[in-house]
């Protein structure tokens, strides 16, 4: 009889903290940042990078105003892009017609500064888009540089179109930018409570072996 009941109390409590862990995951899901894996994306994103002149607040002001210009141009043309080559073809081929674009908002706003662009690898920090996280490392980076280009940085991912989703929608679309990050990694990492349910249900066991 003693057996019986140790076995049935063992089963309700595993159940029990079954429903709770689940419940607990489905409620924090769609908060759960993605870790993406260095080595998975180092060779697979485009970063978007607009440096201003200097860190003046017109300087900075003028950055912004550049990055949403060429951003506008380039969304319909990158936004369903299928690789990284095809990206790199793509803003390569409009190179020029970015840098036309860049420099009228500069002279537009009353300056002077020569503008450059380069497609180069370049460092970046860690970054988070929404719950989406980028490790910090060298990635490939489309720079457009103002200037000097000695001021403070703007920064996003061109492939996969991060960037549009960022400053078009105001805000990541987390299924969406999930979705293209899934495509060109198969090495993401998400904090999960296995362990610790894991963990759980081995000292409740040894709990109710105690009691008997």
């Amino acid at each position: 009889m003693k057996k019986f009941i140790y076995i049935l109390m063992i089963g309700v409590s595993l159940t029990f903290i079954s429903g709770c862990t689940s419940s607990e995951m489905n409620e924090n899901s769609n908060n759960e940042e993605v870790v993406y894996d260095y080595d998975s994306v180092k060779d697979e994103l485009i970063r978007f990078h607009v440096i201003a002149n200097s860190d003046s607040r017109e300087d900075q002001e003028l950055k912004l105003k550049v990055r949403d210009e060429v951003i506008k141009y380039l969304e319909p043309l990158l936004k369903n892009s299928k690789s990284i080559e095809e990206s790199r073809k793509i803003i390569k081929q409009n190179n020029k017609k970015v840098i036309n674009i860049a420099e009228k908002v500069v002279k537009d706003n009353g300056y002077s500064y020569n503008v450059q662009t380069e497609l180069s690898r370049e460092n970046f920090p860690e970054k988070v888009y929404g719950k989406i996280v980028l490790p910090q490392g060298e990635y490939e980076a489309y720079r457009i540089l103002i200037g000097d280009a000695s001021g403070q940085n703007w920064w996003c991912v061109m492939f996969p179109p991060l960037c549009f989703v960022d400053v078009t929608k105001g805000s990541v679309a987390y299924n969406e930018t999930e979705r293209r990050m899934d495509e060109v990694s198969k090495n993401k990492k998400t904090e999960e409570n296995t362990d610790e349910e894991y963990e759980l249900k081995f000292k409740i066991v040894e709990v109710l072996k105690d009691a008997f």
